[in-house]
């Protein structure tokens, strides 16, 4: 059987165990976060442009305050194709670090943990990061293979393990891809977190999060982490049999905030796909995670920019309709 026919299954059958799941969630962890959601849909036509400035227009049209915090800036990193584009573009990232010390940022460091068991230093090289982005030796930590730390209350287990330069950072950036997904529908900002999870202890292509569930492994990890900040990486994106086989898509925008799930359903929007036919913007939704109204849309909105991703026939039926 092979991945893409067992994969499924496991999460069918951990599914059926959602309820308990929900049920065994650490009280201390807090439902959404209130009050309204500032997301920041920024155009931008290529990576030419002047990125630098464009991701500092969103990031301050949303609030965020960095001086002096320690950041973790998660790319997606997953495989390299060039024919197509499957990676967070290295010139988003080499953008994002110079925003963020800028901004007085105590330490800014690239972390990465890829769900295949390859090289990760070997797919930074392929995806232009060491060229593009400097200093990328001393910045970059291959979270499948860093020290790790036990976290207890994660989706229902005892405990889980993480790396200890997630745990150290006082805010992790989700550096995402916008693609379509050939299991979840859309991989954006909170399906990136995948790759905090060590694949030396998980497995390839992390193995427990699928046992769990993908949708209740997104949700799971974006509850554990709420010191985030999402960058998705619109710019060009994918369609079709995402996240690694599909096809290049440029929708030509940068989308930035803080509530990775009212990210996450406005980069839906774009996409051409309803958020709340999405299983796991549902599940965030029924624990208080996204509420339509009180996503504060700043900069473009969603339709404006909107911009349909060919979708597989099994997922046809997320189609946004307007």
């Amino acid at each position: 059987m092979n991945r893409r026919r067992f994969l499924p299954l496991a999460g069918i059958a951990a599914a059926a165990g959602y309820v308990s799941w929900k049920s065994k969630q650490e009280p201390h962890i807090a439902s959404g976060p209130p009050g309204n959601s500032a997301v920041a849909v920024i155009r931008a036509a290529s990576y030419q442009e002047d990125l630098v400035s464009k991701i500092y227009e969103g990031v301050r049209s949303c609030g965020l305050a960095v001086a002096g915090k320690r950041i973790l800036l998660k790319p997606n990193l997953v495989e390299f194709d060039s024919a197509t584009v499957i990676n967070t573009d290295a010139a988003v990232i080499a953008a994002a670090l110079e925003v963020f010390r800028k901004l007085g940022a105590a330490e800014v460091r690239i972390g990465e943990g890829p769900g295949h068991r390859r090289d990760t230093y070997d797919l930074a090289d392929d995806a232009a990061y060491r060229k593009t982005i400097r200093g990328f030796e001393d910045l970059f930590v291959d979270l499948n293979r860093d020290d790790v730390t036990a976290v207890r209350g994660f989706a229902g287990e005892r405990e889980m393990y993480f790396p200890n330069s997630v745990l150290a950072a006082d805010l992790i950036v989700s550096l995402a891809k916008m693609k379509t997904h050939h299991w979840a529908g859309a991989t954006l900002s909170m399906k990136n977190l995948f790759g905090l999870v060590p694949g030396s202890v998980y497995g390839w292509p992390k193995n427990k999060l699928h046992y769990i569930g993908i949708p209740e492994s997104i949700v799971a990890l974006n509850r554990t982490f709420r010191n985030t900040f999402a960058i998705v990486d619109g710019i060009v994106g994918m369609e079709g049999n995402g996240p690694i086989q599909g096809t290049p898509k440029h929708s030509g925008v940068l989308v930035m905030g803080s509530d990775l799930v009212a990210v996450d359903a406005t980069c839906c929007r774009i996409m051409g796909i309803d958020p709340q036919k999405v299983e796991y913007l549902q599940m965030a939704a029924e624990l208080g995670h996204l509420r339509e109204a009180r996503i504060d849309q700043r900069g473009e909105s969603p339709r404006s920019v909107r911009s349909d991703f060919t979708l597989i026939e099994d997922f046809s039926h997320l189609r946004l309709v307007s």
